[in-house]
């Protein structure tokens, strides 16, 4: 029987249903230690009850496991963040966790140590964040191997060396529980979903595939998503010659110069955690959801046969674009044509132009008359300009023809949207400046009480660390001896709480008060310190400084001031377009009244300007020539643009064969298996559901406390 290949239709789907469910530092954690076997039975009677308590408000644990590793997928260092969803506002939040090195994160929140080992957080109606360290044995193992040439070669190895390459992520599932399934114990994995992502340059790599997952290309690079689930086969006892669900993730490539990124790998178990497995009773909405499956698919199929179909349309609509192309160079040829029009037209106007040169000696009696009057006109036009600009608040030289032009255009630079806002905002910053160090005095003070609690912080630290010192001294060990017996365990928690509170009561006297706070005097007396406070107080007053011109009011100001210029500018322009035309024909007018006798030679100018415009027409047509012949080529590429198309129909028509083929031999198969069996599967998915739901933390919780966990793994990274 041919095998079914299960590759996810949207990585980006699968990616939002992994990622999507936390936000920001999570945590989680295990009721069950490492990857112990439970044995469990399936009991549908309880899951009433179970919903019941899901609608109750707790608080809730979200944990994200962070695994640095080695480029062959080997743990470097393990980092887990948790997140304690206050939900109900609790005072106090109980904990437990196998952590170790544990820091607060984005908060001061302090915890006591219960007498069970838990961990008693001062939450104050508020969630609580924290990271920590931890040795412990992963639920799902990476491993990556790198073939080269067919040779399996190490990270090192493979390192700037050419080839075809083989990029294998394996997943081995440590997680399960014993389950009672039709009366037969089966070993259940938790249900873990890796999604796998990588970029690999374009520079270096080509020919890129993946077995289970989407290569995507931006013509720079790959980006390469692969997802599986390992031990899911054995969960679902589905036969692998039926249906193949991916268990590794594998890549391959030609590549010039080895080298890659760090690789990531999400693992999560919330896709089955999240599935209610009540709705697994009703066989009808199991074999609805198998419908639904095979009707998207058909839906998938659908539309790439209307792919295939508007392809073709696109191929039979390419003949339109030939006869267009055909009319283009019919339109060229025309234009062509009526430049030579143009050309004679040119040559009748210079034979006009001869003509005006005589009757323009008529006109010159009047000539003096006409010219004193429009020199009276443009006079007054001026000093009206000059009332007009006094009036805006202009201070400006008095107008004159000779000066108006250079004097106006040098009031509308002045007004540049530019000039104006770096002017407007010079002036605010100044204004800023002041009143913000008006306040110096002030702002230092904040800033030395900030450095005082800091360097108090620091002082108590060094402090409590030798009262801890004596305190141990007493006990005839060091404190490097202390920790390492913690650690071992040969130090019980009742006796560390014997020395914690030595330690506390001595640093609680007066005596060690005092000397904290003498400390912190000397501190703070320094140079160094001395120099941070003013450095600080500089820092605040810059910031200040920023804000308050950042501020509405003052950008306000500026906009305002630029609106001003902008409406002063557009006045003045009017203005001069005013005189400009006034001008002109004042300038028109004195040519005339002082040479209308030279007119005539004016008139030969016109007509020699008129033979350089039948010359310009000459080139104007052997422009359009080339313009003409340039079409002609254009036309000749048509046939290229039309294979091209009906290539790309015949790849839309593969697409569409290629899905028919995929979804008969493998989603059509996969449902027909789930319809055939629903009884067996709907017992089976609820169990692999209930092992996922009882699998919620890595580094531990409290029973009382509901969570959910992911692990995030990334890879060193390989050569450049």
């Amino acid at each position: 029987m041919k095998r079914i290949a299960l590759k996810p239709v949207s990585i980006a789907l699968c990616a939002a249903l992994l990622i999507g469910s936390s936000a920001g530092i999570t945590a989680l954690a295990v009721k069950s230690s490492d990857s112990e076997a439970k044995t469990t039975a399936v009991d549908t009677d309880t899951k009433a009850a179970d919903t019941e308590k899901e609608e109750e408000k707790k608080i809730e644990k979200d944990e994200t496991v962070y695994v640095i590793a080695g480029a062959d997928g080997s743990v470097q260092k393990i980092i887990v963040s948790d997140w304690l969803k206050n939900a109900i506002s609790a005072a106090q939040i109980t904990d437990s966790s196998e952590l170790e090195n544990i820091e607060t994160v984005g908060g001061d929140q302090s915890y006591t140590m219960s007498s069970d080992g838990s961990r008693v957080w001062d939450a104050a109606g508020n969630d609580i964040y924290y990271r920590g360290d931890i040795k412990k044995e992963l639920p799902v193992d990476l491993s990556l191997t790198y073939m080269l040439d067919g040779k399996i070669v190490s990270a090192d190895e493979i390192a700037g060396k050419s080839g075809h390459v083989t990029i294998r992520f394996d997943y081995k599932n440590n997680q399960y529980s014993n389950v009672t399934i039709d009366g037969k114990e089966e070993k259940i994995y938790v249900p873990f979903a890796m999604l796998t992502g990588l970029i690999l340059d374009g520079d270096s790599f080509s020919n890129v595939e993946i077995n289970a997952g989407k290569v995507i290309s931006d013509g720079s690079r790959y980006v390469a998503v692969g997802l599986a689930f390992p031990g899911l086969s054995d969960d679902l006892a589905i036969d692998s010659d039926e249906v193949d669900i991916p268990d590794y993730v594998e890549i391959s490539a030609d590549t010039e110069s080895f080298s890659m990124s760090n690789t990531v790998t999400v693992a999560t178990n919330s896709v089955f955690s999240s599935v209610d497995p009540d709705a697994l009773d009703d066989l009808d909405k199991l074999t609805d959801a198998a419908d639904q499956l095979d009707d998207g698919m058909k839906q998938l199929i659908d539309g790439s046969a209307a792919l295939y179909e508007g392809v073709g349309t696109l191929l039979d609509r390419s003949g339109d674009l030939i006869a267009g192309v055909d009319k283009l160079v019919d339109g060229a040829d025309r234009l062509r044509s009526g430049s030579d029009t143009l050309a004679s037209g040119a040559s009748a106007l210079a034979s006009g132009a001869k003509q005006l040169a005589g009757g323009l000696a008529e006109l010159d009696a009047n000539s003096a008359a006409l010219r004193g009057g429009a020199e009276q006109v443009f006079s007054a036009l001026l000093s009206t300009a000059d009332k007009q600009l006094a009036a805006a608040g202009l201070t400006l030289p008095a107008l004159t023809a000779d000066n108006y032009d250079k004097v106006l255009s040098g009031a509308i630079a002045s007004l540049d949207e530019t000039k104006v806002y770096e002017l407007a905002a010079t002036t605010a910053r100044e204004k800023v400046t002041a009143a913000v160090e008006a306040q110096r005095g002030t702002i230092e003070a904040a800033v030395t009480e900030a450095v005082r609690t800091q360097v108090e912080a620091a002082v108590t630290a060094e402090v409590r660390s030798g009262v801890l010192a004596k305190v141990l001294a007493t006990q005839n060990m060091t404190v490097e001896q202390y920790k390492a017996a913690v650690e071992a365990g040969a130090i019980t928690a009742e006796q560390q709480a014997v020395i914690k509170g030595a330690v506390d009561a001595q640093m609680a006297s007066d005596t060690v008060k005092a000397l904290i706070a003498q400390n912190t005097d000397a501190q703070m007396s320094s140079d160094g310190i001395k120099q941070t406070i003013s450095a600080k107080t500089d820092e605040q007053a810059a910031l200040l400084i920023e804000q308050n011109m950042n501020s509405a009011e003052v950008q306000e100001q500026i906009t305002a001031a630029l609106e001003q210029a902008k409406s002063g500018a557009a006045d003045i322009s009017a203005l001069k377009g005013q005189l400009d035309s006034y001008s002109t024909f004042y300038s028109g007018l004195c040519t005339y009244t002082y040479g209308v006798s030279s007119a005539k030679d004016g008139a030969d100018s016109l007509a020699s300007g008129s033979a350089t415009l039948s010359a310009g027409a000459d080139t104007l047509r052997d422009g359009l020539t080339t313009l003409y012949d340039g079409i002609l080529s254009l036309r000749d590429g048509v046939p290229a643009l039309r294979n091209g198309v009906s290539q790309l129909r015949d790849g839309a028509k593969q697409l569409d064969e290629g899905l028919g083929t995929f979804n008969t031999d493998g989603i059509s198969k996969l449902t027909k298996i789930l319809r055939d069996d629903v009884g067996s599967a709907s017992e089976r998915l609820k169990a692999i559901i209930n092992v996922s739901r009882d699998y919620n933390s890595f580094s531990g919780i409290t029973d009382e406390t509901d969570g959910n966990v992911k692990f995030i793994y990334r890879t060193d990274s390989i050569g450049d």
